[in-house]
């Protein structure tokens, strides 16, 4: 059986179904490692601009004999392996459609033969897996994945063929699944510069609903509060609103189908959190009714103080860097003008320096014709770094 077929050391076709940003991302990052790559969407549209972008050629329906492909590794006339004999219209199918549609989607994919193997990239697993063994699904040739990674934006124009570098990529093979299947999809992990990171369903969707999903209803109901808020408070706005609002703005129709297809793990999350929350403002509402000063507030402010710590200790257990332990790094702060070409300066000075930028953030109020970049570094560049910015006249301190 073609499923049954080593794979190759280098994927060389690939099926992405679903042109959105995740499925045009891996694409474009299958292309850029010379992969024929065919796309299909329901939305014909979006399959057409995925294509028109530079990330592959729109799957023709249904799939008959493969057509030459333009713009295939080998030159005109690339064909698909097998496909004239009537096997695997490729080596990989890749499944980019939200969680409900992946069973249905695989059992549709498998029924054209349209890969030898396949996965997915929805953010739940556990769901997906059982929907497609109830459909009768041949599980052997199918690795259920997960690239933890995204955008505020969506759609096929969004797409980088970078989105994944160094980022977790989990695979959840089950009891059933092929050692060739397996090494398929790490192939493509690794053709997308991402890390694989084994686990079971079960055990990514808690991950999941820790760190992501949860997160995103919890940004959510901040944003929410600022609908109606008056614009003289909005105006004070500033990066910690950004930071703690930034996911909210994903789509609501995806993620309303993501929350409700991991709805046991999230809401357990969700009721800690609720929890934490609740204590915090009754702890509050109890300071604030205080008749005195402390200590008639004491055991309200330390409950308040308890939360506080314990963030403080939730935040230092986040990896660094691509999932590198993290560490103690030193922040930089320069200013910089708001016209073009100053960040490419900062990078000169740094990179004439020897000093290696780990991360930057700026914070820029609208109006003024500058800003301050946070440049995060290691500690024992900071001072290299520092002395470096101020010989070359850039505002800076530490």
């Amino acid at each position: 059986m073609a499923q049954e077929a080593d794979p190759p050391a280098a994927l060389r076709s690939a099926v992405v179904i679903g042109t959105g940003l995740i499925g045009t991302s891996i694409a474009l990052a299958l292309r850029e490692r010379g992969v024929t790559v065919w796309l299909a969407d329901h939305d014909a549209a979006s399959a057409r601009l995925a294509a028109d972008i530079g990330a592959g050629t729109v799957l023709p329906e249904p799939a008959g004999p493969v057509p030459a492909e333009p713009a295939g590794p080998a030159g005109p006339g690339q064909r698909s392996p097998g496909s004239e004999q009537g096997g695997p219209w490729a080596d990989l199918a890749v499944l980019a459609v939200p969680p409900a549609a992946v069973a249905p989607g695989l059992a549709a994919a498998q029924a054209r033969n349209l890969a030898r193997w396949y996965t997915d990239v929805a953010s739940v697993k556990a769901l997906p897996v059982r929907q497609a063994h109830e459909l009768g699904c041949d599980l052997t040739s199918f690795v259920p994945g997960h690239p933890l990674s995204g955008r505020e934006r969506s759609g096929p124009a969004a797409a980088r063929a970078d989105l994944f570098l160094g980022r977790p990529w989990v695979i959840c093979p089950g009891p059933q699944t092929s050692p060739a299947a397996v090494a398929a999809v790490t192939a493509l992990i690794h053709a997308c510069r991402g890390e694989p990171v084994p686990a079971s369903a079960d055990e990514h969707d808690r991950w999941v609903a820790l760190v992501s999903h949860a997160p995103h209803v919890v940004a959510a109901a901040m944003a929410a509060q600022l609908a109606d808020a008056a614009g003289g408070a909005l105006s004070l706005a500033g990066q910690g609103l950004r930071d703690v609002t930034r996911i909210a703005g994903g789509d609501a129709v995806l993620w309303t189908q993501i929350l409700a297809a991991n709805a046991a793990p999230v809401a357990a999350v969700l009721g800690a959190v609720a929890a934490d929350l609740a204590a915090a403002a009754e702890a509050l509402a109890e300071a604030g009714a205080a008749a005195g000063p402390p200590p008639a507030s004491d055991t309200a402010l330390k409950i308040l103080a308890g939360l506080l710590e314990q963030g403080s200790a939730g935040v230092g257990r986040i990896p660094g860097k691509r999932g590198a332990p993290v560490r103690d790094n030193a922040v930089v702060q320069v200013v910089i003008r708001d016209q073009p070409g100053e960040l490419a300066r900062l990078f000169q000075v740094a990179g004439a320096a020897g000093v290696n930028i780990e991360d930057i953030g700026i914070e820029h109020s609208p109006g003024l014709p500058v800003g301050v970049a946070e440049l995060t570094v290691r500690p024992q560049a900071s001072a290299t770094l520092t002395e470096a910015l101020a010989a070359a006249g850039w505002p800076v301190r530490r």
